[in-house]
């Protein structure tokens, strides 16, 4: 629980404040923009809620703060923003809130399809959210897409007995599926995995219906709403990471949806890609 006597000397008065205990995961300031902003090492609030809908995005905020580093005051309608979660992205694809710790505030995501449920990295096993899943048909694969976003994997599979999906070089005892070596791997009609070794050894992305791309933390839009590649958080190799990149040319695809940063959707990913690429390369 957020403590205001620990709050961040950035935050303006009123009702909702960031506490100390913030990791500047950047999830309160994608979910409620205009509330709040970075300091560079921590979120804080930098304009209270000025109307309903703002406050209902800030609550949405508090609620999947993976360290519950916000605080309020009011907590009227604190239930009403848990039950937006998941809150939809794009057509199928909704984004799960509830972020764990453990992941370091990493997103997942829902996709509601007539072939089982899946659920893209592990949120935090919330009982509002995995009752709201429950009602949503349930989940039939759990992809994990790297070994630190695997979060409350275990209990999400206790819940649902959902197929856990991994590639091997990231894989732990248990997983019901390995995928091994560096192609593509077809799991169902409309989803793919493809391994992109770089970020850890067992990275890999899963593209569903030749338009959304999962993609961990391999690739992302950063801030500024650029397509983008963190070197400094490469845990395994830059190089690959740069190659396994280039293979995702080889795809058609629309949206570019992270663990960590910003999401990114563009009609012409293809040149986006191979314009990161030549930055990447020089």
């Amino acid at each position: 629980m957020a403590q205001l006597a620990h709050s961040v000397p950035e935050n303006v008065p009123g009702d909702f404040w960031v506490d100390s205990s913030c990791i500047d995961c950047d999830a309160c300031r994608q979910i409620a923009p205009s509330v709040f902003a970075d300091a560079g090492s921590h979120s804080f609030v930098t304009k209270q809620p000025a109307s309903g809908e703002e406050r209902s995005r800030a609550l949405m905020a508090l609620v999947a703060c993976p360290t519950a580093s916000i605080g309020t005051h009011d907590k009227k309608g604190t239930r009403e923003a848990m039950e937006r979660f998941p809150e939809v992205v794009s057509e199928d694809v909704s984004f799960c809130g509830f972020c764990s710790e453990s992941s370091f505030g990493a997103s997942s995501y829902f996709i509601r399809r007539g072939g089982g449920n899946v659920l893209v990295d592990s949120p935090r096993a919330a009982e509002p959210l995995m009752k709201k899943l429950a009602e949503l048909g349930g989940v039939s694969k759990l992809f994990l897409t790297h070994r630190d976003d695997v979060a409350d994997e275990e209990r999400f599979h206790e819940r649902f007995g959902c197929e856990r999906i991994m590639h091997e070089a990231d894989s732990f005892l248990g997983v019901e599926r390995v995928i091994r070596g560096r192609e593509p791997v077809t799991i169902a009609p409309d989803l793919t995995v493809i391994p992109a070794p770089g970020h850890t050894r067992g990275s890999a992305c899963l593209l569903y219906r030749n338009k959304f791309l999962f993609t961990g933390d391999h690739l992302w839009a950063d801030e500024a709403g650029e397509l983008a590649m963190g070197r400094g958080v490469c845990w395994y190799s830059w190089s690959e990471q740069v190659e396994s990149l280039r293979r995702l040319l080889d795809f058609e695809f629309e949206w570019v949806l992270p663990g960590h940063m910003r999401r990114y959707a563009s009609p012409s990913m293809r040149a986006d890609i191979e314009k990161l690429l030549a930055k990447l390369r020089k």
